[in-house]
């Protein structure tokens, strides 16, 4: 009788994935911004049945309906991966599969995240005016190029993990990593965009990237990306600065991640910290007015210890059936999907994926079609 209604509570559950328009009311993503690069490397991805099967379509087979993929403005001198060209590439494989698509602009040349947001190579030095242009015009050209080749974003955002704001750049050593000086502090040597130095250029650089999403595709949906889904200051503090300075969003974007916020001492459990992000959804999206999608989470990966691996599954059923659950949930049903991040990586190249070294997925990955307890 257990199993019985248990089946039924997920056949329901699916049922609510779908409204009558046909568009799914929730989402189920993956970040895959790295598979054109893996492919190169000769990486295969393979189902549970051993079937060699390309990334993205095993990702629709395990349930997801959605998936996202970032931006760089010049990463030619990282190998030309995530350019708008192969950004196509990517996008073009998730529209033939019917997916929805996530734009992630890094306005960078490489990654950018809460310790670097390094500003491009070619608009460094630029005035305050100068880079609000710069910045609308990268973001127009990328986007009419997906426009001119059949490609609409349903979501765009407008930099990514922008906790300490974006376009401002660190002292960095020959690789492009951050240098840490005796303390573990990075030196910023460009402050532009960031939040404490300049926050009303913060808000001012976020406004015309939104504008300029607004005037390609008038009915995107543009976020704002900050990480630690469970700091309700870090979400006060930020987004207040955004609206103070004029600034629109249409929503709030978040990152989960239980073990960095162990390993940085943040939160004591992964209970505490899941607890806290979902009640945080439901606090944002009441202050500011908007719903809340969290872009990018992950588990830890252990091949060697079962329990791990399922204990991984189990939190981000969690997290997906708190979302789905409306007023009943924590989230209040303020979270409108939940976007794994490279749950195709290798454990030995990043430990929170979900893929074995061979390629397969894990049974984290059974969370997206099974959320049940």
């Amino acid at each position: 009788m257990k199993t019985i209604t248990r089946v039924m509570a997920v056949f329901a559950a699916l049922a609510a994935l779908v409204s009558c328009n046909r568009e799914p009311s929730f989402w189920l993503g993956a970040d895959l911004g790295w598979i054109t690069e893996y492919e190169a490397y000769g990486h295969k991805f393979y189902n549970k049945d051993g079937v060699e099967m390309e990334c993205t379509a095993l990702m629709k087979e395990l349930g997801l309906n959605a998936v996202r993929h970032r931006v760089w403005v010049d990463p030619s001198a990282h190998g030309g991966w995530c350019s708008k060209e192969d950004l196509l590439v990517k996008c073009q494989r998730a529209k033939a599969l019917d997916m929805a698509i996530m734009v992630d602009f890094h306005y960078s040349d490489w990654w950018a995240d809460p310790q670097k947001q390094n500003i491009p190579a070619s608009w460094s030095g630029h005035s305050y005016e100068q880079m609000k242009e710069d910045l609308a015009a990268h973001t127009i050209e990328v986007l009419t190029y997906l426009k001119d080749n059949g490609i609409e974003p349903k979501w765009i955002q407008v930099g990514n993990e922008t906790r300490n704001g974006f376009l401002w750049t660190v002292e960095s050593n020959e690789y492009g990593w951050p240098k840490l000086d005796e303390n573990g502090n990075t030196t910023i040597i460009e402050s532009m965009g960031h939040v404490d130095r300049n926050p009303e250029q913060y808000a001012g650089l976020f406004a015309a990237g939104y504008d300029a999403c607004k005037q390609v595709f008038p009915d995107a949906i543009v976020m704002v990306h900050l990480d630690n889904g469970f700091d309700r200051d870090l979400y006060d503090y930020n987004l207040v600065v955004l609206k103070a300075g004029g600034a629109k969003l249409d929503m709030i974007g978040m990152s989960l991640y239980p073990y960095w916020a162990m390993d940085g001492g943040f939160r004591d459990d992964a209970e505490t910290t899941i607890k806290d992000c979902l009640e945080n959804i439901a606090y944002v999206s009441d202050k500011f007015g908007c719903e809340v999608m969290i872009v990018e989470t992950g588990f830890y990966v252990d091949e060697s210890r079962p329990e791990v691996l399922e204990e991984g599954r189990r939190q981000l059923a969690w997290v997906i059936r708190d979302c789905m659950a409306g007023e009943d949930g924590l989230s209040k049903g303020r979270c409108k999907g939940v976007f794994y991040w490279e749950p195709e990586c290798r454990p030995s190249q990043y430990k929170l994926g979900a893929f074995t070294e061979d390629g397969r997925p894990t049974v984290i990955m059974e969370a997206f079609s099974d959320w049940s307890e």
